[in-house]
């Protein structure tokens, strides 16, 4: 990264809009390294590192430097997938009860509604959708609405849930084969019948489900056991989770993975972390070590 000097700062409205149009040019194959506007040029490397012509304020340099990696990954050769998780200190998300509104803040909410604006489609889990009837849309960011995905192999989610009834954006219902819904679905939903097993619908099949529909980029919001599957069945390329400095002392785990016998054995992908407010994001690079950067 490197910001140059000029009298008048990017700022973060500006930047926002910048990586918008970036994504979009590099999910349809146009972007090659340089993005131009107003006589104003940002270089962003295959790896999301950046360089402006003009001075980047620091929310805006911040932007850049979380989103630039995702919005240029090259999604042609294979679909890309993120999850999203915000947890306490001491890995949680919500409690036995299941409370979890809020356990992360206002900034951490704006972060999960951007990354929702730069994919095609966010997956969740039967249980997300009915502990939090979530809406799935970007309404606090300026951005496009994605394919929302219910992730119900057992059709068991009440048809009332907001997402089968609001028509803010089309909506998947991700039934597994023998399985059915109640009642008849609105025009903005579609049912859709995948292969299932006795843990459900496998992970690579819901990929390559909504890649064959051209959504190539695909947020796996929640809960914490749908993100677990994605992240045992080594579907995730990035993991981002949000920590909030909270003791919820006991509740739902946010991530759960079979057990290991050493340390040698755990998970120790590439991280870099920032601030949100009084939260900080850890970015996980899924698809390469701590140890290949030099920083294990």
């Amino acid at each position: 990264m490197r910001i140059s000097s000029a009298s008048s700062p990017l700022d973060p409205a500006q930047a926002w809009s910048w990586i918008r149009q970036i994504a979009k040019a590099a999910r349809d194959g146009e972007f090659e390294g340089t993005f131009y506007e107003g006589g104003r040029r940002l270089e962003v490397d295959p790896d999301g590192q950046w360089r402006c012509s003009v001075t980047v304020d620091a929310e805006a340099a911040q932007l850049f430097s979380i989103w630039l990696p995702w919005s240029v990954a090259d999604t042609v050769r294979a679909p890309r997938v993120i999850a999203q998780i915000g947890q306490s200190l001491d890995g949680r998300i919500a409690t036995a009860s299941g409370a979890s509104h809020y356990v992360t803040g206002a900034a951490s909410l704006v972060h999960l509604h951007r990354l929702r604006a730069l994919v095609d489609a966010v997956v969740v889990g039967a249980g997300t959708v009915e502990a939090d009837d979530p809406q799935l849309t970007v309404r606090h960011v300026e951005g496009d609405n994605p394919l929302r995905v219910v992730l119900d192999p057992r059709g068991r989610v009440n048809p009332q849930r907001g997402v089968f009834h609001r028509a803010d954006a089309p909506a998947w219902h991700l039934i597994a084969h023998g399985s059915s819904v109640a009642t008849a679905t609105a025009e903005h939903v579609r049912v859709v019948s995948l292969e299932g097993g006795e843990q459900g619908i496998e992970p690579a099949a819901i990929i390559a489900a909504l890649a064959e529909a051209g959504h190539r980029r695909i947020l796996v919001e929640g809960g914490g056991l749908t993100i677990s599957r994605f992240l045992e069945a080594g579907c995730l390329d990035r993991l981002h989770s949000v920590v909030a400095p909270m003791l919820i002392g006991s509740g739902r785990p946010a991530i759960t993975l079979p057990e290991i016998d050493t340390l040698a054995q755990a998970l120790r992908p590439a991280c870099r972390h920032f601030s949100l407010g009084s939260d900080v994001l850890f970015d996980l690079d899924l698809r390469q070590r701590a140890d290949e950067m030099g920083t294990a």
